[in-house]
């Protein structure tokens, strides 16, 4: 049976200071035995010596490069030894008892991976746009949430406090057993950031490694603390980590999915020109490009990938939530 003090909770910082002074003082106080983390990606501010003054009992990690969210865990993960990873956003804040139920989950149940409730910090009424209530992917790759839809985000009335299989858990609060997230090797460090724990989940999903939703447990997420969803950068991680994924992991009918997306991808290149924002239709193009520029690698790493893949296989979130008008789970 796993104990408090089994969890690690590693939070990743790069030139975050002001996060960690606002957020880090609730995972202190709410985590109790569990053991803290700050991995830091090489920041150039002074987030390491506000750690080492205000925070002496963490055990600070320090990355010798900003390898982005999926190295710099990769990077830190091997320093720690709990058996229980909890991966935590620096813009999180956490609430009383938030790790009993999922501490309680992994003893009960074959859990691999869990993720708890995530609600908007700015406005704490509302599920926040990074997992919401867990997330699901559709069959040309695009991932939507219980709770969040593209960018419709849904009220939380308790239509989410339940315990059940998810496609995928969000990376601002990634709970996975340490074994597993080894058995996996870790993050795909080609993706920087945005979308490597999707693609991380459908690997585990191809080795029948189970998925959790824990709606019993609570966190505040602030989002785009890092890259706003202002910033034509996200735009094209999220655009090229998404076909990556569906590239390395679908299980069939490749070329057919490929082609649909590609012209849902043009679609939603030619909105951002109609509503004049060039620079995220740029950012589609050049995540195309660098996909094309990718597939030699991608091929590599799909032949490497487990053979017996799997899918779940749920209908066009894009056709209906935009054509059938879909808002809600």
């Amino acid at each position: 049976m796993y104990q408090l003090s089994d969890i690690a909770i590693v939070i990743l910082n790069w030139n975050g200071k002001a996060l960690l002074e606002q957020f880090l003082p609730s995972v202190v106080n709410y985590s109790e035995s569990a053991k803290i983390y700050v991995a830091d990606n090489a920041s150039t501010d002074n987030s390491v010596a506000f750690l080492y003054e205000h925070f002496p009992d963490i055990k600070v990690i320090k990355n010798t490069e900003n390898g982005g969210y999926a190295k710099g865990y990769n990077d830190a993960l091997k320093h720690v030894s709990e058996p229980l990873l909890c991966l935590l956003n620096s813009d999180i804040e956490v609430t009383e008892h938030w790790l009993q139920p999922i501490l309680e989950e992994f003893n009960t149940s074959d859990a691999a991976i869990i993720q708890p409730k995530i609600l908007d910090f700015k406005k704490k009424t509302h599920f926040e746009y990074a997992g919401a209530a867990g997330g699901f992917i559709d069959k040309y790759g695009y991932p939507y949430c219980r709770g969040r839809i593209f960018d419709s985000l849904e009220e939380d009335k308790n239509q989410y406090n339940d315990t059940r299989a998810i496609f995928w858990a969000s990376g601002a609060c990634f709970f996975i057993k340490k074994d597993v997230f080894e058995t996996l090797n870790g993050f795909d460090e080609s993706y920087f950031a945005h979308m490597e724990e999707i693609d991380l989940c459908w690997r585990a999903f191809n080795l029948n490694f189970k998925a959790k939703y824990v709606g019993t447990s609570t966190v505040f997420h602030v989002g785009g603390a890092t890259l706003s969803n202002t910033n034509s950068k996200k735009t094209y991680l999220n655009f090229r980590n998404s076909l990556y994924t569906l590239f390395k992991n679908t299980d069939k009918n490749l070329v057919s999915r490929l082609f649909v997306r590609m012209l849902l991808d043009g679609i939603a290149g030619i909105r951002f020109l109609i509503r004049l924002q060039p620079s995220f239709f740029l950012a589609i193009i050049r995540a195309h490009f660098s996909f094309y520029a990718s597939l030699r690698r991608l091929l590599n790493a799909r032949k490497q990938i487990s053979k017996q893949k799997h899918y779940f296989e749920r209908p066009s979130i894009v056709w209906s939530y935009f054509i059938k008008g879909q808002k809600t789970f």
